[in-house]
C-alpha cells in the first residue's frame, strides 16, 4: 500500500510513483481552509503523505493553530469533510478564548 497520495478533486487517491506524487505536490493547491483570528492562525492542509505510518486509520489531513493560547494544537484527519469539520473545530477553539477575553 502506497503511503502517498494525491487529491483528485477532493478525494485522496493513492499514488506509488515518488515522481509523479512529487510533481503534483509541487504545485497542487493542498488547502483546506485557513482563518486568522487576533494572533492566532488556523490552518488546515492536505498533507500528502499517510501519517498513520502503518497504524489504524488513514491520517492525510492536518489541522493546526500557531500562535495565541492554542498555539501548537493539532488534529488529523482521513477525509477532506473531516478536515473541514476538525478545522471548524479549532476556529471556535480560538474563537472561544478570543471572546473569554473580550
Amino acid at each position: 500500500m502506497s503511503d502517498k497520495y494525491i487529491l483528485e478533486g477532493k478525494i485522496p487517491v493513492p499514488c506509488g510513483d515518488l515522481m509523479t506524487w512529487a510533481q503534483w505536490f509541487e504545485t497542487a493547491d493542498r488547502h483546506v481552509a485557513n482563518d486568522i483570528i487576533g494572533k492566532s492562525t488556523i490552518s488546515t492542509v492536505f498533507l500528502g503523505l499517510n501519517h498513520a505510518f502503518g497504524r489504524g486509520r488513514l491520517l492525510l489531513f492536518e489541522t493546526m493553530i500557531f500562535d495565541g493560547k492554542h498555539d501548537g494544537y493539532q488534529d488529523r484527519y482521513t477525509t477532506w469533510e473531516e478536515a473541514e469539520i476538525g478545522h471548524q473545530r479549532a476556529v471556535r477553539l480560538v474563537e472561544s478564548e478570543a471572546e473569554s477575553h473580550a
